[in-house]
């Protein structure tokens, strides 16, 4: 995308250039920064609240009457995003609406800014600012972190500050043609108001290189449907050619526990019970979804190596399949052009179980104090969240558009999505969907550290599965406050 000078946002970040590195490596490093980073829960946490954030949550409007802004009055708002972490299409993308934004808006100058620290500092970039008196009016933070942003944060809730009419306008559309998925609009939700208005998002999908199914006799038209026949299928890649079979995607660097919540969750387990409090990942669906996981590994029929290898093995047609966001679905087309037929299919199932998806990715959260930036970071999350944005967002990036109806209408997204089939399976899983679930208090970063560690253990290392989960859900109960 190619943006007029006179519309460029005033102090935009661009991401780091590719420089001399090969093509190939370049997008499998994209991808994996957005893709992998949009996890459940960001980047790192404190400890302690912050009090200079008391008071967004709850609700800095003047009780009654929502922030207004005043015409012919500028107002100057920041905008931290990670997408501008990324060169290319991400920084492009985002670039360009800030820029579409302040065209529409021109009493509003929106300064574009990445998270102080990067990927691992995204939650920890907003409370430094707020220590320092000058938090991010609006910020890009994961699903997991919806709970630390609004209660040790600050984060505005939309429906106190500007009204549950408002908010529900947002969600239905303007003029009700694209509504938000009805599976998505409780995402950035606590305690039934909405603190973080959902922005971008995917879905666990089965990535497949259809000639080396071909090569090992299988129908590429009859993808894996559960994770026996996934087991079958890899095992046969690996006994007729020299790539491995399948990899899940779903541990590992920056991959957070969003697809790994997928997992237990189809298994009818849960990482957290629906008390919202206690930690249940040592029950017997978790344990048996990575006792199923870890049957995958020593059998053979899932290599043990980091994501971003594995991503690189599967591009380069030395993987069968590979269980990853769709939010890499760019990087793997532009990889398997010209070099293996790429397809793709919904998450796999447990026998007897349907498969559950959850979601990666991120909401936008207001931290304003002052009310004419509140308004103005509200008029700026409402475009970021429009039929506009999401036609831009969709077709730049490959994230799904939260106004699915984009995909069929011809002033939206029909043709682009006409020209990429692959977005299916992540649309058709949208029905099954549960919002990935955000563990409570402040040390919420830690108690994800402790399921992964744990799993990695089980899934890679051998380590009992029932004995090394419930060991690891004790110490995590008493992280929570």
């Amino acid at each position: 995308m190619s943006i007029p000078s006179s519309l460029r946002p005033r102090r935009a970040v661009t991401g780091p250039r590719l420089g001399t590195r090969s093509t190939r490596t370049a997008l499998v490093a994209l991808a994996l920064a957005v893709g992998l980073t949009l996890t459940a829960c960001g980047g790192a946490t404190s400890d302690a609240t912050t009090d200079a954030a008391a008071g967004g949550g709850s609700g800095s409007g003047t009780a009654g009457a929502a922030p207004t802004l005043t015409p012919g009055e500028p107002v100057t708002i920041t905008f931290e995003t990670y997408n501008l972490l990324n060169a290319g299409p991400w920084t492009d993308t985002i670039n360009g609406l800030v820029a579409d934004f302040e065209a529409e808006h021109p009493d509003i100058d929106v300064t574009a800014q990445a998270p102080q620290g990067g990927l691992a500092n995204l939650t920890g970039s907003v409370q430094q600012q707020l220590v320092a008196g000058n938090p991010p009016d609006v910020a890009q933070l994961g699903f997991g972190d919806r709970r630390f942003a609004a209660e040790s944060l600050g984060a505005v809730n939309f429906n106190q500050v500007f009204g549950d009419e408002a908010v529900t306008t947002q969600f239905d559309g303007s003029d009700g043609q694209h509504p938000f998925h009805e599976k998505t609009r409780a995402m950035g939700d606590i305690d039934g108001d909405t603190y973080g208005m959902p922005y971008v998002f995917s879905t666990p999908v089965l990535w497949y290189n259809a000639d080396l199914f071909r090569a090992a006799g299988l129908d590429p038209e009859q993808p894996p449907t559960t994770w026996a026949a996934f087991k079958e299928d890899a095992l046969a890649v690996t006994a007729a050619s020299e790539a491995d079979g399948g990899y899940l995607a779903c541990l590992g660097s920056g991959a957070g526990d969003w697809c790994l919540q997928g997992v237990i969750r189809s298994n009818d387990g849960r990482v957290l019970a629906e008390d919202g409090s206690t930690i249940a990942w040592g029950e017997d669906g978790s344990v048996g979804a990575l006792g199923m996981w870890q049957d995958l590994v020593t059998s053979g029929a899932s290599p043990d190596m980091d994501t971003t290898d594995a991503q690189e093995a599967f591009q380069t047609g030395k993987l069968g399949m590979f269980l990853q966001t769709s939010a890499v679905q760019s990087a793997l087309s532009a990889a398997a052009e010209g070099h293996f037929e790429l397809r793709a299919a919904q998450m796999p199932a447990f026998e007897g179980h349907e498969a559950v998806p959850t979601n990666s990715g991120s909401a936008l959260y207001s931290f304003s104090q002052d009310p004419a930036k509140q308004a103005a970071a509200w008029e700026f999350i409402k475009y970021m969240t429009s039929d506009h944005a999401y036609t831009e967002i969709t077709s730049g990036i490959g994230y799904l558009p939260l106004r699915v109806g984009l995909v069929d209408d011809p002033d939206g997204l029909q043709t682009w999505a006409a020209a990429h089939p692959l977005i299916e399976p992540n649309l058709e899983q949208l029905d099954r969907l549960e919002p990935t679930v955000a563990y409570p208090g402040d040390q919420y970063g830690q108690i994800l550290t402790l399921l992964t560690d744990s799993a990695t253990e089980v899934v890679y290392r051998g380590a009992d599965p029932a004995a090394t989960m419930q060991a690891s859900q004790e110490r995590a109960q008493g992280l929570v406050s």
